[in-house]
């Protein structure tokens, strides 16, 4: 049991060099993210707006056809309302007229709204543009400089990823599944050291019965406060003194 219980705290030492080398990443891989999801935002939003030009367009085009049959029917009715004797049809090809009239103001003010607005796409367009060039540039200098780092550390990332896997696999699945909850919920840290008789994660003393059980080394032990597993002393001098990479 013993040595099962130091495979948990090799996987933890193994995660922690893993981690490390992560963090020598810095913010470039958030950094990166961010700017492709900009870039896919800005992208979309042309787009968008290209669709939208192309929807006033058609609507201008079709108010365009809609005026110039009102206009066939307005030389129509005036011709006609000449040739009537009738007050009421001469009444109602008058409506008809004047309701042409309105309606071919109205698209012809419609055009010119979406006229105006098409422009301003078109401009946002023209502002975008640049916006997504130089975005793509710094995006490649930064998955550049991000290449430069994990090459630097390839070998020594396979190496630790290859021992990780071996050392996991020895692990049962519920151990593991534990192991791999605390260390989510902890920061990375799912195994605790015992240091001046407290739990080296959360720094909760830990009870003297308690101690007596970790050190038999018998059985799992975890933290009764932060849920760390749990490691006696000795076992964390005999694996940190074999531990390399």
């Amino acid at each position: 049991m013993k040595k099962y219980i130091s495979t948990l705290y090799e996987l933890q030492l193994l995660d922690d060099q893993l981690d490390e080398l992560q963090a020598s990443l810095g913010d470039l891989p958030a950094s990166i993210n961010h700017i492709k999801e900009e870039i896919r935002f800005r992208e979309s939003g042309i787009e968008e707006r290209r669709q939208e030009i192309q929807d006033i367009e058609v609507k201008i085009e079709k108010n365009h056809e809609e005026a110039e049959k009102l206009k066939e029917t307005i030389n129509k009715s005036q011709k006609e309302r000449f040739s009537v004797r009738s007050n009421k049809v001469y009444d109602a090809l008058s409506k008809q007229i004047d309701h042409a009239e309105d309606t071919i103001k109205k698209m012809s003010l419609e055009n010119e709204h979406l006229g105006h607005k098409s422009v301003t796409l078109a401009e946002d367009i023209e502002l975008m543009q640049p916006e997504i060039k130089d975005m793509h540039k710094e995006l490649a200098e930064k998955e550049g400089e991000l290449a430069e780092i994990q090459k630097a550390s390839e070998k020594e990332r396979k190496k630790l990823e290859e021992r990780r896997a071996a050392v996991e696999a020895q692990i049962k699945k519920p151990d593991l599944n534990v192991y791999l909850r605390v260390r989510k919920a902890r920061a990375g840290k799912a195994v605790a050291t015992i240091k001046r008789e407290s739990c080296s994660g959360c720094h909760s003393v830990i009870r003297p019965n308690n101690l007596l059980e970790i050190r038999k080394e018998d059985k799992i032990h975890t933290c009764e406060y932060c849920g760390r597993i749990l490691i006696s002393d000795r076992i964390t001098e005999e694996v940190e003194k074999e531990f390399s990479i």
